[in-house]
């Protein structure tokens, strides 16, 4: 365990050809922040603003370093460079146990504090020997939007899936499938991450499937396209439709009424908070004694306000 206070100079870490990363500079620790997330997904700058801005305020560096096409791979070799690079501390989405686990345990073997964010879940961080979790459970706040669907009458769905090989996000579609009461089944859909494909993707499951009930999609990336989707095949504001996380499209969606609530897990939260909790953590010694959950909230049209004016910045 290092020590509760630590001053260290600033440093650059080259990122390798496969390494994205985003550095805002301050005087003090350092933490770097790994995600599982692709250079395409435009959900994440939430999660980037909050780690900077956290940063400046508790006078600490910190780096966001990600695999550019999502490879987890490609991310546990992230996780292992990071750790060669002496940080006081890793924060990262546990996106797939079985990949992660291995550089995750090294990490906090050779002395790092890690706390696990966004994916994952409290116990999986405790085994690999986190700190702390913060983050939505997946499957939980798939089953809460089941069960709002099953009162609004729902009793069929697709769901939209364009992260397929992350086992979070199919524990949001089985999750939903359960609080339905129904069988996943074929209903959940390996849409990609191509906008046009998954347009088509969506286009071609409804045309096969014209009795489905409802449409569940993962965030911005399979949401923004199925919005054009809908609109393309006249069911915009006829099909119940939900989401995951929030965008500038979504917002615009939710306020017209071609989608009925969102899910917001507010990232925000989940990249700020573990910068304070690890700053507090090495300079005092202070840890909260609970996991922290930041989600899931319903957003709907009638609690738009703030949401649109912050929607993909820090909302």
């Amino acid at each position: 365990m290092k020590k509760f206070t630590k001053v260290i100079a600033a440093t650059a870490v080259a990122a390798s050809a496969f390494v994205s990363a985003t550095v805002a500079h301050a005087e003090g620790e350092r933490y770097v922040l790994v995600s599982h997330a692709p250079d395409s997904d435009s959900w994440w700058n939430t999660i980037k603003n909050a780690m900077a801005l956290a940063g400046d305020q508790m006078g600490v560096t910190v780096e966001y370093r990600n695999p550019p096409t999502g490879d987890l791979a490609d991310m546990a070799r992230i996780i292992e460079q990071a750790a060669a690079s002496s940080p006081d501390g890793i924060i990262t989405t546990l996106a797939d146990y079985d990949v992660l686990k291995g550089p995750i345990q090294a990490a906090v073997d050779a002395g790092v504090d890690v706390i696990i964010m966004n994916s994952g879940t409290p116990d999986q961080a405790r085994e690999v020997g986190a700190l702390m979790y913060v983050g939505q459970p997946e499957y939980d706040a798939g089953y809460a939007a089941g069960l709002r669907a099953k009162g609004d009458g729902v009793g069929s769905f697709l769901c939209v899936n364009h992260y397929i090989v992350q086992p979070s996000s199919q524990e949001r579609c089985q999750g939903f499938a359960d609080g339905l009461g129904i069988d996943l089944g074929n209903q959940m859909i390996d849409a990609g991450q191509d906008p046009a494909e998954i347009k088509n993707r969506v286009l071609a499951y409804l045309s096969a499937n014209p009795d489905t009930d409802a449409v569940l999609t993962l965030g911005p990336t399979s949401a923004d396209p199925t919005i054009l989707a809908l609109e393309e095949n006249g069911m915009a504001g006829d099909i119940y439709f939900g989401t995951f996380d929030l965008g500038g499209e979504i917002v615009k969606a939710i306020k017209s009424g071609v989608i009925k609530w969102g899910i917001d897990q507010q990232p925000f939260l989940q990249a700020y908070l573990p910068v304070v909790v690890l700053t507090n953590y090495h300079r005092y010694g202070v840890l909260p004694g609970n996991n922290i959950n930041s989600g899931p909230g319903f957003v709907t049209a009638d609690g738009l306000t703030k949401v649109e004016a912050l929607a993909g910045e820090y909302r």
